[in-house]
């Protein structure tokens, strides 16, 4: 390779996909950033909304992250919120729709919660914090890590409620019926919004049990 000419780094390199698997654990952005907290109390009640909304904020976590990234060097930084807004917006605005087109019956059960994803502060973050300083490609990457890593903690803490809350998973019926009949009542405190905020909590604690690193940083 000639003198002067910059090696690309592979697409899939070590990296890039930290940028991927980080968030998933030592970096997740709710039980180590402590964001996104709301929507984790007001949606995880049944695991199917919980895990629309996942993969909701993932696309427009990514999205945003990559439109960003390849207009960064175009915006003029006294009006980069604003740029920032109105794509975030126009991304929610069409999954939104997507939704209400495949599967209305959980953008029912989302109601609002879908809108506020312009406000969810992963999202915002990861443009600031990343993507307008590194390229489109890594952005996304982060974009993907992050959302992934907070759809984790949300069909973690859904799935604990569901169980125990309804007796369900999904809809369908996972404690047995003989049980019930032994005298086995689901708990209805599980499908409370306090609930979330102490299962996140209890999270929260056994990650920093087993990463004391990140107590001391």
């Amino acid at each position: 390779m000639s003198k002067g000419v910059e090696e690309k780094e592979p697409m899939f390199s070590l990296k890039n996909m930290k940028l991927l698997w980080g968030p998933l654990n030592r970096n997740n952005p709710v039980i180590v950033q402590i964001l996104g907290i709301c929507s984790a109390l007001a949606v995880t009640a049944k695991l199917k909304p919980a895990f629309v909304m996942a993969v909701s904020v993932t696309v427009v976590t990514a999205f945003s992250n990559l439109i960003m990234s390849c207009l960064r060097k175009g915006i003029p930084n006294r009006i980069r919120i604003i740029v920032q807004l109105v794509v975030i917006a126009t991304l929610v605005i069409l999954v939104d729709q997507v939704l209400k087109a495949y599967v209305y019956d959980v953008s029912k059960q989302l109601s609002v919660f879908v809108g506020l994803i312009i406000t969810n502060c992963i999202i915002m973050g990861r443009v600031e914090a990343f993507a307008l300083g590194n390229k489109p490609w890594p952005s996304f990457l982060d974009g993907i890590g992050n959302g992934l890593g907070y759809g984790l903690i949300l069909i973690v803490v859904a799935i604990v409620r569901e169980l125990f809350g309804s007796g369900t998973l999904w809809g369908y019926q996972i404690i047995p019926q003989w049980l019930y009949e032994q005298g086995y009542v689901n708990n209805s405190l599980m499908l409370l919004p306090p609930m979330a905020l102490i299962i996140v909590g209890v999270i929260i604690w056994i990650h920093r049990s087993k990463n004391r690193d990140l107590i001391e940083k």
